[in-house]
Formats: structure tokens, C-alpha cells, sequence
């Protein structure tokens, strides 16, 4: 190892301790918030549940635009008009994120009819709520398509036009299933796993991209149709889909990278880093995370 390399390596940790206590200190601070008022949004998955509640969010916080997409139409016009009500304006487009060419497709219609997307929120998601053994091959299919493919195809669709644009936010709807996998979701686990790979690896790529950000929101079990059924311990109460929209919209405005609800799951992450198998097994039985998903209906 020469002299330059040996320097660096000594100065690593120091480098490491100012940037966490400039960031510590940089958190204390009011920081300044984007401005919606030009901002033309589109949500998958905006037809009910969290991503719903992230249009309204987005209306109410000033946005220029909403477009929604989703697979049922009934749920897109309700929630559309909901928005158009409030004063502003909102269009639906039916579309399955799954199917790469039907994104394709829609992307460019969006363009023509409505305008350039500038802020895109992949909140699309389903889950089979089985284990590998009693899953379906088709479901186990959807759920990877849908929750981690279909960002792809969708980022793909949408980037480039803000990178060339210089002005852009792309934001995931994680989970904290994510890091922490629960028994009987095995393809969710798995989906949003890759979904935060995925997410990882492109706030990344964004650093010499002025202009355009990433949010990537991983929330704790959130009271959706979607995990109806679902026995949650009441050491760890579901989240309000409210609460996640509205701090999701405050994470974009702010560029926020990562978002963790509620701020404990920081300590969760922590924990599994290094506590031993045995001891992460018995924390699943004692809040109930084992069984959880013995009781999961889901959405109907």
C-alpha cells in the first residue's frame, strides 16, 4: 500500500464521523421545501388505499397536476373526481404495471393528453399472503411483476424526460418487510426486498443528476385493505394510511432519500444486523409476527 492510499485509509473514519454529525446537525435544522405548484405527479396504484391518500396529500400540499393509474376503473373515477372536487386537476388512466408494453403506451398517451411527469410514485403493490408451499405459480408471478418489475418499466418510462429536463423525483412505496421478512408473505418479502435493491441502486445513480431525486418511504404495517385480516400485536399498532401519505409528500418536498415509519424501524434494521438467528426467532413470537399472517384475507 503507497503513502496517498495509507493517508486515506487513517482519514476514512474521521471522514465518516464528520459527514454523520453534519447530517445529524443538518436534520436539526428547518430545511427548505419544494414547491408543488408546478409539479405534475402520477401515482400507480392511485385508486385506493395509501396511494389515494397520497393524491389527496399531493392536491392539498399544491400540486399542479394528478394523474392516477390503477387496474380498476371504478376505483380510478371515484378517487379522480374526488380530487377534481377539491379544485385540482386529475386524470386516470387505466393501466397494469406489470405489463411492460401497456406502460410504454400509456407513458407517451400521458405526455400527449396531460404533460410531462415530474414527480412519479411507484406505489403499486399486491400480495398473496401464502407460503411458497400453498402459492400459486401464477400469484407468486404478480406479486414480482407488479411490486418490482413494473418500477422498471414505469422509471424507464418516466426518467429520462426529468433527467433531461433537469427536474424530477422518482418515489417508492416500500415496507419494512423489506428488511425484516414475517412468515406467509414470502413473495412480498421478496418483491420489496428487490424493490429497495432497486431503489438503492438508483439514489445512487442520481448523485451527479442535478435536479432529480429519489424517496424511497418504508413504513410498518399499514391499516389497507390490501393486508386486511392480518393480526398485528398491539405493541406495534398499524399505521394510518393518512399519516404515511402525508409524511411521504413532506419526505419528496424535503428530498428526503429514505423514510422509515415510524422511526423505530430504524432500530429494528439495527438489531438485525447483528443479533443472532435464535434471538430474532423468539422477538417474532413475542410480538406475533410468526402468526400473523394465519388470519391475512386480504383485499376483496
Amino acid at each position: 500500500m503507497d503513502l496517498k492510499n495509507a493517508c486515506r485509509m487513517c482519514l476514512f473514519p474521521f471522514q465518516m464521523l464528520y459527514y454523520i454529525v453534519r447530517a445529524s446537525l443538518f436534520s436539526l435544522l428547518p430545511n427548505r421545501r419544494k414547491d408543488l405548484s408546478k409539479e405534475v405527479v402520477l401515482i400507480t396504484g392511485g385508486g385506493r388505499g395509501i396511494g389515494r391518500h397520497l393524491a389527496n396529500e399531493f392536491a392539498k400540499q399544491g400540486a399542479r397536476k394528478l394523474i392516477l393509474w390503477g387496474r380498476t376503473e371504478k376505483c380510478l373515477k371515484e378517487a379522480a373526481e374526488e380530487i377534481s372536487l377539491s379544485g385540482t386537476e386529475c386524470h386516470y388512466f387505466l393501466c397494469d404495471v406489470a405489463n411492460r408494453e401497456e406502460v410504454y403506451k400509456q407513458a407517451k398517451v400521458v405526455r400527449e393528453k396531460v404533460g410531462d411527469v415530474t414527480i412519479l410514485v411507484n406505489n403499486a403493490a399486491v400480495v398473496h399472503g401464502k407460503s411458497l408451499i400453498d402459492s400459486d405459480d401464477d400469484a407468486l408471478l404478480k406479486s414480482q411483476h407488479i411490486n418490482t418489475l413494473g418500477q422498471f418499466w414505469t422509471t424507464k418510462a418516466f426518467l429520462p424526460r426529468m433527467l433531461e429536463l433537469q427536474h424530477g423525483h422518482v418515489v417508492c412505496i416500500n415496507s419494512i418487510l423489506s428488511q425484516s421478512p414475517i412468515p406467509g408473505a414470502i413473495d412480498y418479502n421478496t418483491s420489496k426486498a428487490s424493490s429497495l435493491a432497486f431503489m438503492e441502486s438508483l439514489t445512487l445513480g442520481m448523485l451527479d443528476c442535478p435536479g432529480v431525486g429519489c424517496t424511497t418511504v418504508i413504513p410498518f404495517h399499514c391499516n389497507t385493505e390490501m393486508f386486511q385480516g392480518m393480526r398485528v400485536s398491539q405493541l406495534f399498532p398499524p399505521l394510518k394510511p393518512e399519516m404515511v401519505a402525508q409524511r411521504t409528500v413532506d419526505a419528496v418536498r424535503a428530498d428526503q432519500a429514505f423514510l422509515y415509519l415510524p422511526w423505530t424501524m430504524h432500530a429494528l434494521v439495527f438489531l438485525k444486523s447483528f443479533m443472532p438467528q435464535v434471538a430474532l426467532e423468539e422477538i417474532h413470537k413475542f410480538s406475533g409476527s410468526y402468526t400473523c399472517m394465519n388470519t391475512f384475507k386480504g383485499r376483496t
